[in-house]
């Protein structure tokens, strides 16, 4: 700790009063740095300026305990006193995708080990065993659109009796929708409006990552080279085709895949922006980068616990009013530590299924997950896919998502089980 004065700064808003012991300068005030003064200039509710973001998000370590306690701060004022998580089932429609990302383990070609679409029966067995554990969410995970690429996915669905991978997924959710309690929630990539408006009739979201704004990792070599639905501008203008109709829509980043400390202050901004303008975010996730061996990355370094720590709290105090999840399985064991830079979901856990992107990182234990949460102060509790300030614009529409939702919530619009493990 650098030379200085202790102190104690304490953060006021409604029903919060936190303070953290954190180190002040004794030199003059024209040699603070930028962080200090980002720090001063922090209000409650108020998001921060793209300026300070940048300051904090580089901040040093002497600095990091006050830019934690501001975002804990943060948070606490949005949602005091508890931090979410939704029980899942994560189905993995097709790993089959004509992306190539230089980190992804999921994907497959046809014909590769592990290569596999599920079955409709597959699907079913895997959510009704779900139901069975609690869980109220099915994650629908596949590749992008794999049949405009690969003539096997073309004969995979012509024998399923489909049209394309999304006709398919649109199927599979009405499937688990009308036969279990599972809501679906899918990630199927790039959509147009039509495809957005299908999906939302029989899932009450659905989410697609920015990744990055920094459009030079699609050049050759580096994080997505030859994966043309990585393009931001054509992930952007989903997302805002998604906030036209309303659609409660899940996105974040992906940090350490070559991107820079800017870059993801303007990430954060981009959705930020889409907000601002539609309202429809209802979950922005800060997801570190994981090597494995197999991937192109193989040899690329991790983001640090304390880039981590920094980007979290820069999306909490840049989104005020915004749900921020980090998963806890790509940051164990110090995964706890994340709730001190402003979280307030732990994202999807599945007590049936793995991590099909991370599958060397397993969940943790729920009971595990309670525990330690508790210990930073927080109650834990289960949501439904779709956020309980979300859920009124979903059930107002007539239908079997609406009868199913209004099943599943409690009066909170929570996940209508007294315990979250």
């Amino acid at each position: 700790m650098r030379p200085g004065l202790r102190n104690r700064l304490h953060y006021h808003a409604s029903a919060l009063y936190h303070s953290v012991n954190v180190a002040v300068l004794s030199n003059s005030p024209a040699s603070r740095p930028a962080s200090a003064f980002a720090l001063a200039d922090v209000r409650p509710g108020v998001p921060i300026s793209r300026e300070a973001a940048l300051h904090l998000i580089q901040c040093a370590d002497d600095d990091l305990p006050e830019l934690l306690a501001a975002a804990r701060a943060a948070k606490e004022r949005f949602k005091p006193g508890v931090i979410t998580y939704s029980r899942k089932v994560f189905l993995p429609l097709t790993n089959l995708c004509r992306d190539y990302c230089g980190y992804c383990t999921f994907r497959r070609d046809p014909g590769e080990p592990g290569a596999h679409t599920m079955t409709p029966d597959e699907v079913l067995a895997v959510a009704r065993a779900g139901e069975k554990l609690g869980c109220t969410e099915a994650l629908f995970s596949l590749g992008d659109k794999p049949e405009l690429l690969f003539h096997e996915m073309r004969e995979t669905l012509r024998h399923l009796g489909y049209k394309s991978t999304l006709h398919y997924l649109e199927a599979m959710c009405e499937l688990v929708l009308r036969e279990t309690s599972l809501l679906p929630h899918p990630n199927p990539g790039l959509l147009s409006g039509e495809w957005i408006a299908r999906l939302a009739a029989v899932s009450p979201s659905m989410g697609l990552m920015v990744e990055t704004m920094n459009s030079a990792l699609l050049a050759p070599g580096a994080a997505h080279d030859n994966a043309p639905d990585k393009v931001p501008a054509k992930r952007l203008r989903t997302i805002a085709d998604a906030g036209k109709q309303n659609v409660p829509f899940t996105t974040g980043l992906l940090i350490g895949i070559g991107e820079s400390a800017e870059d993801r202050v303007d990430t954060l901004l981009a959705i930020r922006d889409l907000h601002d303008r539609y309202g429809h975010i209802q979950e922005v996730i800060v997801q570190n980068f994981r090597v494995k061996p197999t991937i192109p990355m193989a040899h690329w370094q991790e983001p640090t616990r304390g880039e981590m720590l920094r980007t979290v709290a820069v999306a909490r105090l840049l989104l005020p009013n915004v749900n921020i999840q980090a998963p806890p399985n790509l940051s164990a064991p110090y995964y706890d530590d994340l709730a001190d830079a402003g979280i307030n979901d732990w994202g999807g856990i599945s007590p049936l299924t793995p991590d099909y992107i991370n599958p060397e990182k397993p969940w943790p234990h729920l009971e595990q997950l309670r525990l330690r949460t508790e210990a930073k102060g927080f109650a834990l509790r289960q949501r439904l896919p779709v956020y309980p300030e979300f859920l009124p614009a979903v059930v107002g529409k007539p239908g079997l998502l609406s009868e199913k939702l209004r099943a599943a919530a409690d009066g909170q619009g929570l996940a209508s089980m007294k315990r979250a493990a």
